[in-house]
């Protein structure tokens, strides 16, 4: 809605993963080249790790952009809430086999005849795992028989089960063990750190073909990587929240005031902080009444008082009798929504 506004050719923090928006940090440059490397040289079973929001996906989109579908075949399955049936079953429709055939050992057969024949062609077949942290530890045995499908020169099917950090301790439980011993490369990606905070966004504002600069300034984009924790999904929704406060405005900079109207909007002052390159736990916003403790920091206004009829939900309603509208409701006038 405001990339006319801001110079912008897209959205600049779009929340999908959109790999040509990637920007390769240190152990996102690592994740990508050891994903590359296990994948082509048919390395069999590898692990992705990173707190929720870091990238993974667009990690692994890259992957299946970037290698081409003659020499590699992908099955990519997205939600592993399934039973050891329904997950073999999307294994096979994903790599584009239809006839799919109703007992588990027809579709092993099958899955085995197409794994040989990719092989016979030159090409690799990969089954990517997104969410894996989720799978039960009967679709994980499933796995790890899959493993079983090799010839003496590699294995047939390459397995990437990407996850939060959970995904971890998942792995090291007993009973898995057979499984955590064919894991041959492990990979993790951390949260920005506070300069990588300020680097993402640039990249990001510069991959939308922005005709102007980051309208950020340094406080906001300083408070930003505060609030955020360097987790890359939370750092876009703060951000496009704030240039959709900013363009309600008319304004075309950012300062930390912004930022403030959204982190306390989006609820994220009480955020528990990631595992990784962040600053480690962040304090809460400073309430009304408290002091101000330096130049730089700024107060959070009151929150306005809730009507005895008002629903608890977070609704435009909510916003009634005050004299300052939501962002929501700036943002509708803007657009000549309401009078």
């Amino acid at each position: 809605m405001y990339e006319s506004f801001f110079g912008l050719r897209k959205n600049p923090f779009i929340m999908s993963p959109d790999p040509g928006f990637l920007f390769l940090t240190e152990s996102h440059r690592e994740a990508l080249a050891g994903l590359t490397y296990a994948l082509t040289a048919r390395k069999g079973f590898v692990v992705l790790t990173g707190d929720a929001g870091t990238g993974k996906t667009t990690l692994l989109s890259t992957i299946l952009a970037s290698m081409p579908s003659q020499r590699v075949r992908f099955s990519f399955v997205l939600n592993p809430t399934l039973t050891p049936a329904e997950f073999l079953e999307l294994t096979l429709l994903d790599f584009g086999i239809s006839d799919v055939p109703a007992s588990k050992a027809k579709r092993l057969m099958r899955l085995q005849q197409f794994l040989v024949d990719t092989h016979a062609c030159g090409k690799i077949a990969v089954l990517i795992v997104d969410e894996a942290h989720k799978l039960s530890p009967e679709v994980l045995e499933e796995v790890r028989l899959l493993t079983n499908f090799e010839t003496p020169a590699g294995k047939m099917l390459q397995i990437v089960l990407a996850g939060q950090s959970e995904l971890s301790e998942v792995l090291n439980r007993p009973d898995l063990r057979q499984l955590k011993q064919r894991i041959a490369v492990r990979l993790n990606i951390d949260p920005l750190s506070d300069t990588e905070v300020d680097c993402y966004m640039r990249h990001r504002w510069t991959k939308a073909e922005a005709a102007t600069q980051l309208p950020f300034g340094a406080e906001a984009i300083r408070r930003i990587a505060r609030w955020s924790h360097g987790i890359p999904r939370v750092v876009n929704s703060i951000c496009d929240n704030a240039l959709l406060l900013a363009f309600s405005s008319g304004t075309t900079q950012i300062g930390a005031d912004h930022v403030l109207e959204v982190v306390a909007d989006l609820d994220l002052a009480d955020r528990p902080s990631g595992n990784g390159k962040g600053s480690g736990p962040k304090p809460a916003l400073p309430p009304v009444s408290s002091p101000v403790s330096s130049p730089n920091e700024l107060r959070i206004p009151a929150p306005l008082p809730r009507p005895p009829e008002a629903t608890p939900f977070r609704t435009l309603e909510r916003y009634a009798p005050a004299t300052k509208p939501s962002l929501l409701a700036r943002w509708a006038g803007k657009l000549g929504l309401v009078q």
